[in-house]
């Protein structure tokens, strides 16, 4: 997948550091991190397996820079307060990337593109799978996994990257869904049925479980309130668009019991996260929602 960063937002910056790894009964070969694009409260990261696989998927760690930096630039041996850990195990159904991953277990060199931070919609993930902070720095170490799912490797190098953080202007999912006092409307139209604010909220608050209208719905939301609070559409109107002709009178969880298979709208869920977490388009609206631009184009679009 082809991502484009906009000028107005903070990219994410590699660095490689080594550091002592934790104390992790060494069976497999550890896997290589790399940073791909950064968004406003999401890394993607490349995992790529050492020599010996991880057949049985992989784990991740990450803390701010502080809590890092506190800890004295290391890693514990088990997850502490303040540091995020995820378990890759199962199928990933969300972020597969146009159908190109089934699977988080990888063989020998194989690799495979996870989103640290936008993973509440993800299956096959254990632990904390919150969104990470705007503009902040993070540190980020990847192990293989044994068959119940916790590391069986050493550590590998240490990848540091920044989430973005500029004047203008979307939010991501999660930021709608914790401050409905500054939704711009309150209704929306996802495909052709109209919902109240009561009930979009629901359908934020509702687990994915193998339903691509849920997660394509919960971008869609996050984009038309991005729309509606001023943003710019260019890079996401398609999107959207196409979003509402696939949803059409399906009714979404759990207003209704509206489906989707993953793998048909996991490319147009893709574009708007995106968007929304300022990967693409006019960047992350800063600390307070931006003022509502065009009454006009609100009408247009949600009526």
């Amino acid at each position: 997948m082809t991502f484009r960063y906009s000028t107005s937002i903070v990219t994410a910056v590699i660095a490689v550091v080594f550091l002592a790894a934790p104390a992790v009964h060494a069976t497999l070969d550890s896997p290589a991190l790399s940073l791909e694009a950064a968004g406003h409260a999401k890394q993607t990261i490349m995992v790529t397996a050492g020599t010996s696989g991880a057949p049985d998927g992989f784990t991740i760690w990450w803390m701010d820079e502080a809590t890092y930096n506190a800890n004295g630039g290391t890693w514990p041996s088990s997850p502490i307060p303040g540091m995020g850990h995820a378990s890759f195990t199962g199928t990933p159904e969300l972020n597969t990337w146009g159908g190109m991953y089934s699977s988080f277990s990888l063989g020998s060199g194989e690799s495979m593109r996870i989103e640290i931070g936008d993973l509440f919609d993800e299956s096959g993930v254990s632990g904390m799978v919150g969104e990470l902070e705007y503009g902040k720095t993070y540190y980020f170490v990847g192990f293989a996994n044994d068959a119940q799912g916790a590391p069986a490797s050493v550590a590998s190098p240490t990848i540091q990257g920044q989430t973005t953080e500029s004047m203008n202007c979307t939010y991501t999912q999660g930021y709608w869904k914790t401050h409905e006092e500054v939704w711009p409307v309150g209704s929306l139209t996802l495909g052709t049925v109209v919902y109240t604010q009561a009930e979009l909220l629901l359908i934020l608050n509702q687990s994915v479980m193998g339903n691509g209208l849920v997660s394509l719905a919960h971008q869609l939301i996050a984009a038309k309130l991005n729309l509606a609070n001023g943003a710019d559409d260019a890079a996401v109107i398609a999107a959207i668009n196409a979003a509402d002709a696939m949803i059409g009178a399906l009714v979404v969880p759990p207003i209704g019991a509206g489906y989707l298979a993953p793998g048909t709208t996991s490319m147009t869920t893709q574009t708007m996260d995106d968007y929304n977490n300022g990967i693409i388009g006019p960047g992350h609206c800063g600390g307070v929602p931006a003022e509502q631009k065009s009454m006009g184009n609100i009408k247009t679009l949600f009526r």
